[in-house]
């Protein structure tokens, strides 16, 4: 039987302007980078640094009413805050149940680190990649 997380294991983050701010309950799935072309426009950088939570272990403390969503593709929705425009997680149909919250919101180290690229074929054509993770040019096989 696990002991429940104490206080000091939650993740917690926040947007820009400070207004929503969240907090992770359970351990992280995976930290990954993404180059696709949403996530590059999203977040305005050459690739997103996301890591995946369970739904369930993921709650908004404050800014509920700042939080607005975008459907990116017919079966994702991005949510950012509508005060500053922070992106701050994402959900699709095909991962149901499952979040990937942008790592750049997040107030501590998560302690884990990403394993993989995705969607490299997408790439900024100034991002070289020669971290010698895996790159797959879509999602993962």
């Amino acid at each position: 039987m696990n002991a429940p997380a104490s206080h000091t294991n939650l993740l917690q983050g926040s947007c820009l302007c400070g207004n929503i701010r969240y907090e992770v309950s359970g351990q992280p799935l995976l930290m990954y980078y993404c180059h696709c072309i949403m996530c590059r426009k999203a977040t305005g950088t050459s690739f997103a640094t996301n890591m995946q939570v369970r739904a369930e272990d993921f709650s908004i403390l404050s800014g509920q009413d700042d939080l607005k969503a975008y459907r990116s593709s017919p079966d994702e929705l991005r949510h950012f805050c509508s005060e500053c425009g922070s992106p701050v997680f994402s959900e699709a149909e095909h991962r149901r149940g499952i979040l990937s919250i942008r790592c750049g919101l997040l107030d501590r180290d998560p302690g884990v680190r990403p394993s993989h690229h995705l969607y490299v074929d997408f790439k900024a054509p100034w991002d070289d990649i020669l971290d010698g993770l895996p790159a797959y040019t879509d999602s993962v096989p």
